[in-house]
């Protein structure tokens, strides 16, 4: 494998899982970031900003294999379109995106950037394959332990959750990068699905803390979805291998 890639967002949570799986597989790896690094490990740093389209033609220039793991609050669908157009003049054949589950069904800003990022790649005439993967178990971690400090923690009835592990999602993505273009894929999920009150439970025992739990209603239209389940994975989806359980034990040794 001697394809140069180009990685957006390869210094994050995924990429940091990602980047390696790709080099060991004998792939160039081009790595855009907003910061000047020294390259090292086989991976190649270029300089630039997805949101303002600074250097995004001379990171892409050459690379055959794009892949867009870059994400953030705000101005996704802005930063993909960038980097597409740089994509589609630089004859790149495939362009690989990580979404999220329910893209086009939750109304948050978040979910609709995702969604309108998908419609940019699958518009662009690049041969392309998407995947929408569920939450990380690493932010499910951050809300519940951010949840954890307060006296009385809110619990909103109804609400669930499919975390997957960050590495069972790095590995589908390095699979599908070195593969042909497919489209949009199946979901990827994590084995189980838990209310937040047992995410929370867990947390709070493995931990040794205690707090009372206090049921709140979450408002609203978004609230409706997710009491639904429109944010999990449907039949067909994949399912991850690393359980919460495990992820806490490992995380909190």
């Amino acid at each position: 494998m001697t394809a140069t890639i180009l990685v957006t967002g390869g210094t994050g949570t995924l990429g940091k899982q990602v980047v390696p799986l790709l080099v060991n597989a004998g792939a160039k790896v081009r790595l855009l970031s907003r910061n000047t690094h020294e390259s090292a490990d086989g991976i190649d740093y270029v300089t630039g900003d997805l949101l303002k389209g600074d250097g995004v033609a001379a990171a892409v220039d050459g690379a055959e294999l794009v892949l867009h793991l870059a994400g953030g609050p705000k101005g996704d669908d802005v930063a993909t379109g960038h980097l597409a157009d740089a994509a589609a003049r630089a004859g790149v054949r495939h362009l690989v995106y990580i979404s999220v589950i329910a893209a086009e069904r939750i109304p948050l800003g978040y979910f609709k950037a995702k969604a309108d990022s998908e419609r940019i790649i699958a518009e662009s005439g690049i041969p392309y394959t998407t995947l929408r993967a569920a939450q990380f178990h690493d932010l499910a971690f951050t809300a519940v332990r951010t949840l954890a400090k307060l006296p009385v923690v809110p619990n909103p009835g109804g609400v669930r959750l499919q975390p997957v592990d960050v590495r069972d999602v790095a590995a589908r993505l390095v699979e599908l990068t070195l593969d042909a273009p497919a489209g949009q894929v199946p979901d990827l999920a994590g084995p189980m699905v838990y209310r937040l009150d047992e995410l929370v439970r867990s947390y709070l025992q493995a931990t040794g803390k205690r707090r009372p739990l206090l049921p709140v209603r979450l408002p609203g239209k978004v609230g409706k979805l997710y009491r639904a389940g429109a944010n999990l994975a449907f039949d067909g989806a994949q399912l991850g291998t690393r359980t919460w359980e495990q992820y806490l034990a490992e995380r909190l040794g």
